[in-house]
């Protein structure tokens, strides 16, 4: 098999991996849980990096903790395509990688949890570090710079990621600051 050289994505999921559902709840007048419909695969999908990655945001809120009263996380859910995060709320959003792809490196001034869904990926830290992770295996990102390399040379990846807002810090008198790299401009505020 041919070594593809990413960018093979058009859209969400890739071609290679299987369809997700979203199944959201709510209440009925009684108060009672409910499915609010017979499920999705999110409101915002965006191809990234000319085809490499493609992002589904799965859910995102404006605030924690989260507004459920009137059904205000649902609305503002769907009418807002967050940026990599967002100030005081949350974001879950799945990636497909393209086969052999890593992302560039940046920072977000975020709480992230990455978990891999289906293939094999390197998560290699601004030191050096790095660590391979397989299907269950978990991430826990603390601001730190970072980067993902999806394997697999022959078949797309599929990661997890939700991102909680977190307070301004330093280290060692050092501000940490967001630093989105070449993905800025993927994630410019909308």
């Amino acid at each position: 098999m041919d070594k593809v050289e990413g960018g093979p994505i058009t859209r969400f999921p890739a071609d290679d991996l299987r369809s997700i559902r979203r199944y959201i709840t709510t209440h009925d007048s009684n108060g009672k849980a409910v499915f609010l419909d017979s499920g999705d695969d999110g409101d915002h999908h965006k191809v990234m990096v000319g085809g490499k990655g493609v992002a589904n945001i799965i859910y995102s809120t404006a605030e924690t903790p989260v507004n459920l009263a009137d059904e205000a996380d649902l609305k503002y859910a769907k009418a807002k395509e967050p940026g990599i995060h967002v100030p005081n709320g949350t974001v879950a959003r799945m990636i497909d990688f393209a086969p052999g792809v890593e992302s560039p490196l940046h920072r977000a001034l975020s709480l992230d949890y990455g978990i891999v869904i289906e293939g094999e990926f390197e998560l290699t830290l601004d030191s050096g570090e790095s660590r391979i992770m397989h299907p269950g295996d978990m991430s826990v990102n603390r601001a730190g710079n970072h980067k993902w390399r999806n394997c697999s040379q022959y078949k797309s990846g599929r990661m997890l990621f939700v991102l909680l807002d977190c307070k301004p810090f330093s280290v060692n008198g050092h501000s940490i600051e967001e630093d989105l790299g070449q993905l800025a401009g993927e994630y410019a505020p909308k």
